[in-house]
């Protein structure tokens, strides 16, 4: 019976890590450790198995975030979070669930305390009442609802109200993909946002941009440089964190672009390109 309540759960608790941390290999390491307690626990005196490994993740979670946060601050370039196949992003059953699991979304939560990303996370994505967050993250109700509260409008900043359909992102994205294929410049030039930012994580393995490359006449200087400069194989569009992506290969190193949209424009580029945030990029 332990085993079976576990992995019965084990979906869910991974969406859940994978929220809070933006990698799946530490959210795999948090529920390893949360199987652990679970063997070592008396089951007798849980009366919900989900409730009680939801409490087990968020902590352990909570913990590694805090550390990982100074590990980011001293990584090589901007640290994006490690892209998953939509089928390992655990249940995406309801637009909550899909939104916080979308690669913009999870790259703004950065921006979030690990209380208010727990919070955040906790209250939108799987619905949990203010008084078991408070007890998750250790505070008030009153505390929680205002970490809650302070969370949703830093977020609210960089995030579009009406997102884009599946297939207004595949279309531009696609659009995107032969422009660049093309080296066609104006065209790349109209489809993106006057203040679009491209982030490229090579992580220290892999040549890429050490800043962010901010505006939309800069983005296209530092396209069309990578285009003329390197070869680009292998392209193909697959699905990434609930939402179309680009898969590539540049100068033979695998590439996953992930962008963000804006009343129809590009306005954020992410190009992963460490290999050990890939490893879970199946294009199949």
């Amino acid at each position: 019976m332990p085993t079976v309540d576990f992995e019965e759960h084990r979906p869910v608790l991974l969406g859940l890590a994978y929220r809070l941390l933006g990698s799946m290999w530490d959210a795999e390491d948090v529920v390893q450790e949360a199987w652990l307690r679970w063997q070592g626990t008396d089951r007798s005196e849980i009366n919900e198995p989900r409730a009680f490994l939801v409490t087990v993740v968020s902590r352990l979670a909570l913990d590694q975030l805090r550390s990982a946060r100074v590990k980011r601050e001293a990584y090589t370039g901007p640290w994006l979070p490690e892209p998953v196949m939509t089928s390992e992003a655990g249940p995406l059953d309801t637009a909550e669930l899909r939104d916080t699991v979308s690669y913009a979304t999870l790259h703004l939560m950065e921006r979030l305390s690990p209380p208010e990303r727990a919070v955040f996370v906790l209250r939108e994505a799987f619905e949990l009442p203010y008084d078991g967050i408070a007890e998750i993250v250790g505070t008030s109700v009153a505390n929680a609802r205002q970490l809650h509260r302070r969370a949703s409008v830093r977020l609210a900043e960089g995030r579009d109200r009406f997102r884009p359909s599946a297939e207004d992102h595949t279309k531009l994205l696609t659009t995107f993909m032969d422009a660049a294929a093309g080296g066609d410049l104006a065209a790349l030039t109209e489809l993106l946002h006057e203040d679009v930012v491209s982030y490229n994580d090579g992580g220290g393995k892999v040549r890429a941009a050490l800043r962010p490359i901010l505006g939309r006449h800069k983005v296209v200087a530092f396209l069309n440089g990578l285009l003329s400069r390197y070869d680009f194989t292998d392209t193909r569009l697959i699905e990434l964190n609930g939402q179309p992506a680009l898969w590539t290969r540049v100068a033979g190193n695998r590439q996953a672009v992930l962008i963000d949209v804006h009343d129809g424009l590009i306005t954020s580029i992410y190009g992963v390109l460490n290999p050990d945030k890939l490893t879970r990029v199946t294009p199949g």
